[in-house]
C-alpha cells in the first residue's frame, strides 16, 4: 500500500508540473484525452521511481570515488538524466521535456516521493529500524570471525520513574516490554536516594561516583558568589570537574563509553546532548551535535516533525480538558510548556534512542542515556493518571526498540534499566497556603510583601510575630548598647535595619535560604539577633516538615513544630524525621556536612496516609527533598549479574554497583575494531561522534 500510494502521488505531481512547465509534456502534439495523459503520466511516475530504486544506487557506488562537493553538483543532472530515460519509456514518446526542465521535475518528483513515503512511516518501528540496519550495515566494516566478544551494557536511564510507577505501569499492562524482563531474564530493586533527590545529585553520584556538596537542585555558594543551578551548563561542568577531582577517576563510561542525554558526561568520548559539553567551545564538542547528526536524515526529521506536532497538540487538549474539569491539584501548562513538553517527550527521546541504537550497532562497550520524557509530564500533569500512563506506553516503545536492535549487535548486550529518583505528588505551597517559601521568609524577617500575601493567614501571623520579636529585639539592643552611651544606642539601631535580606531558592519540596551579605554559614543564634521571629514562624508552619540550621552550641539542629530541637548529632529516624522513613536522619546529617549547605535548609511538611508534600514551584509532581516517592527510585538489572547489596543507600553506591557489573562480563572490557576510529566516527549511525570528553544533562 506504501508503494501504491507513493506512486499515486508521484503520478499528480508529474500532471501537476506538465500543467504548469511549458518544457514538460505528457502528450502528442495533436492532444490526448485526459485518460491518456493520465496513463501516461502513471508509466512515467512508475518508470521514474524504479530507476531511482535500482539504478541510482549503481551510480552512486560508482562515483564514490569523486569529491563530494563534485558528487552533489552531479546528483541533480544525473537524477535528471533518470527522468528524462523514463520519460523515453512512455509510449509513443508523449513524454518530452527541456533539459534543464528535467533537472527541475526530477528533484520535485524525488522530493515528493521521499516525503510521502517518510510520512507514512512516521509510526512504523519496522520501518525505521530497517532504515537504521542499512545505515549500520553501509559503515559497519567487515570483521574477521573468532570467539564471542565480551558483552556491552547499556544503562538506560528512566528519569523520574519511581519504583511503584514502574511496578503499577507493568502490573497495569502500560509496559509490556518491562513486564517480559521481568518474567524472564531481570530482576528489580528500589534504591534511596540522598536528601537531594534530583538529577543533578543522583547522576553525578551515578556516572562519577561522587555528588558531595551538591545539596540541591540550585543553591548559592558564598564563597564564589555564584548561583549553581544543576542543568546550567556552566554549573554542569563545574560540578563535573569536582567529582572527577575528588575521586582522580574520569568515570563510569571512560572505557569505550557512550554518553547520550546526560547532565554528566560519566568520562565517555562518544557524547551527544551532554549539557556539560554545552559549555565547552569548539564544533566538535557543542552539545547540540547529536541534532545535527539525527536530523540530517530526512526520514528522521519527518518522522520526528510529525510526531512532535500530535505532542504539542496531545497538550494542549489535556490542559484544557484538566481546566474545564477544575482538576485538582493543577498548575499552570500554557504560554510555551506545550512546545517544551514536546521537545522531552519527542525530539529528546527519539535523539538518544537513536543515538543508543547506533552504539549498539557500533559495538561499543558501555553505554548510559536519559530518557526525561516522563519526569518532565509529570511535573505538570502529575506522577500518576492517564497523562504519564502515555508516556510511559511510549517509553516501553522506545525499550523495544533497543532491545530489538541489540539482537543484531556485533556483541551481546546487558540492558540496565535504573531511575535516578521518583516524584511525589501534591498542591503546591503556594495553592495550600497562597504565599510562596519566599514570601513567608520576608513577612518572618518583617520585609515587605504583597499585599495578597499580608491577607493570608500565613501571612499576616509572620508578619505579626516579626515585628513583636523585632521590637523586643530592639529593646534589648538599645537596652544593652544605653549603658553605652547614645552612639551605641545609635549603631545598634542601625544594625537592625541593615539585617542582610535573605535569598530564597525552590528544589522542589526542598528549600534553602542564605543571607549573601554574611560569607559564612550563619548560625541560629545569629540568625535570630537579626531576625528573631523568622525561624519559629518557618519551623511552626503546617506546610513545612523541619528545618537544618547550623548552632554555635550544637553544631547543628534539626527544627520543627511544637518546639522540637534535636542536635544533629543526635538525630535518629525516632521523632521529628520518623514520618520521613529510614534513611532520613543519614541523609540530613550528610548534608549538613557539605561546605555549600545553606544558612536554612527547609524541607517541607510529608503527609505518610496520602504521600503528598508541598513543592516550593510550581509543580503537583515533585522531587528534590525527602518525601515519598521521590525518593525512591528503581535499579532492573539482568540476572547473570551480580545482585546489589539487600539496601542501596545513595547514588554513589549504585555507581559502585554500576562499576562491578562492567567488570564482570567475560574477557577483558576493551573497545571492539568495529568502532569506527577517527574521522570515519562521525558519518556512523546516527550521532556526530568522537568529541573531547566532558559533559551535562
Amino acid at each position: 500500500m506504501r508503494v501504491v500510494t507513493v506512486w499515486a502521488v508521484s503520478t499528480l505531481t508529474l500532471l501537476v508540473l506538465a500543467g504548469l512547465l511549458p518544457d514538460f509534456q505528457l502528450q502528442s502534439r495533436d492532444g490526448d484525452s485526459l485518460t491518456t495523459i493520465a496513463f501516461t503520466a502513471a508509466l512515467g511516475a512508475g518508470a521514474f521511481g524504479l530507476l531511482s530504486a535500482l539504478v541510482w544506487p549503481l551510480i552512486v557506488r560508482a562515483l564514490l570515488l569523486v569529491p563530494a562537493l563534485v558528487l552533489g553538483l552531479l546528483v541533480f543532472f544525473l537524477n535528471g538524466s533518470l527522468l528524462l530515460v523514463a520519460l523515453w519509456l512512455t509510449p509513443d514518446g508523449r513524454g518530452t521535456a527541456a533539459p534543464q526542465t528535467a533537472v527541475l521535475v526530477a528533484a520535485v518528483m524525488s522530493a515528493v516521493a521521499s516525503a510521502t513515503s517518510t510520512a507514512l512511516a512516521v509510526r512504523d518501528d519496522e520501518a525505521y529500524r530497517r532504515r537504521l540496519y542499512r545505515l549500520a550495515d553501509r559503515k559497519r566494516p567487515r570483521i574477521a570471525r573468532g570467539p564471542e566478544p565480551a558483552p556491552g551494557t547499556v544503562f538506560l536511564q528512566l528519569d523520574g520513574v519511581g519504583h511503584r510507577v514502574l511496578g503499577d505501569a507493568v502490573a497495569d499492562g502500560l509496559m509490556p516490554t518491562v513486564a517480559d524482563w521481568l518474567a524472564t531474564t531481570h530482576r528489580v530493586a528500589p534504591w534511596r536516594t540522598d536528601w537531594s533527590s534530583q538529577t543533578g545529585a543522583s547522576q553525578l553520584g551515578i556516572l562519577h561516583g561522587s555528588n558531595e556538596d551538591v545539596p540541591a537542585f540550585r543553591w548559592y555558594e558564598k564563597d564564589t558568589g555564584r548561583l549553581m543551578v544543576s542543568n546550567r551548563p556552566a554549573s554542569a561542568v563545574e560540578l563535573q570537574r569536582r567529582a572527577v577531582e575528588r575521586t582522580g577517576d574520569g568515570g563510569l563510561l571512560t572505557l569505550d563509553g557512550a554518553s547520550r542525554g546526560n547532565l554528566f558526561s560519566g568520562g565517555a568520548d562518544q557524547l551527544a546532548l551532554v549539557l556539560s559539553m554545552a559549555a565547552r567551545r569548539g564544533r566538535r564538542n557543542r552539545s547540540r551535535s547529536g541534532y545535527f547528526a539525527y536530523f540530517s536524515d530526512p526520514a528522521n526529521a519527518v518522522r520526528t516533525a510529525g510526531s512532535f506536532v500530535t505532542e504539542t497538540l496531545r497538550e494542549i487538549v489535556q490542559s484544557t480538558r484538566a481546566r474545564l474539569r477544575r482538576e485538582s491539584p493543577r498548575v499552570s501548562r500554557g504560554g510555551l510548556y506545550p512546545l517544551v513538553r514536546a521537545f522531552a517527550t519527542v525530539i529528546e527521546r527519539d535523539v538518544v534512542v537513536s543515538a543508543v541504537m547506533g552504539d549498539m550497532l557500533a559495538g561499543r562497550t558501555a553505554v548510559y542515556a536519559d530518557l526525561v520524557a516522563y519526569d518532565e509530564v509529570a511535573h505538570h500533569s502529575g506522577p500518576h493518571g492517564h497523562d504519564t500512563d502515555q508516556v510511559l506506553r511510549r517509553l516501553d516503545r522506545s525499550l523495544a526498540l533497543i532491545a530489538q536492535v541489540a539482537e543484531h549487535a556485533p556483541r551481546p548486550y546487558r540492558i540496565v534499566l535504573l531511575s535516578d529518583h521518583g516524584q511525589s505528588p501534591g498542591e503546591t505551597f503556594e495553592s495550600a497556603y497562597g504565599l510562596t517559601l519566599r514570601d513567608l521568609v520576608r513577612a518572618g524577617c518583617g520585609l515587605p510583601v504583597p499585599r495578597r500575601v499580608r491577607r493570608t493567614r500565613s501571612g499576616s501571623e509572620a508578619r505579626d510575630a516579626a515585628k513583636d520579636a523585632l521590637r523586643g529585639a530592639l529593646h534589648r539592643s538599645l537596652d544593652e548598647a544605653a549603658e553605652q552611651g547614645e552612639e551605641g544606642a545609635e549603631a545598634a539601631a542601625v544594625a537592625a535595619a541593615r539585617a542582610p535580606e535573605p535569598l530564597v531558592l525552590a528544589s522542589g519540596n526542598l528549600g534553602l535560604i542564605s543571607f549573601p551579605g554574611v560569607p559564612h554559614r550563619m548560625t541560629r543564634e545569629e540568625i535570630e539577633r537579626l531576625h528573631p521571629a523568622l525561624l519559629r514562624t518557618l519551623a511552626h508552619h503546617p506546610g513545612i516538615g523541619f528545618l537544618l540550621v547550623a548552632s554555635e552550641e550544637h553544631g547543628s539542629v534539626v527544627l520543627a513544630r511544637d518546639g522540637v530541637e534535636v542536635p544533629v548529632a543526635e538525630l535518629t529516624d525516632d521523632g521529628p524525621l520518623a514520618v520521613f522513613g529510614p534513611g532520613a536522619a543519614d541523609a540530613v546529617r550528610r548534608t549538613d556536612g557539605f561546605p555549600h549547605v545553606a544558612d536554612i535548609m527547609v524541607n517541607s511538611m510529608y503527609d505518610p496516609a496520602t504521600g503528598t508534600v508541598h513543592a516550593f514551584e510550581e509543580q503537583i509532581g515533585s522531587h528534590g527533598g525527602l518525601g515519598g516517592e521521590q525518593a525512591h527510585p528503581f535499579l532492573l538489572w539482568p540476572r547473570e549479574l551480580t545482585g546489589p547489596p539487600a539496601e542501596i543507600v545513595g547514588a554513589e553506591q549504585v555507581h559502585r554497583v554500576l562499576r562491578g557489573w562492567l567488570r564482570e562480563a567475560e574477557g577483558p572490557q576493551v573497545p571492539l575494531e568495529i568502532s569506527p576510529p577517527g574521522g570515519d566516527a562521525e558519518a556512523f549511525l546516527p550521532v556526530d561522534d568522537q568529541a573531547v570528553q566532558d559533559k551535562s544533562g
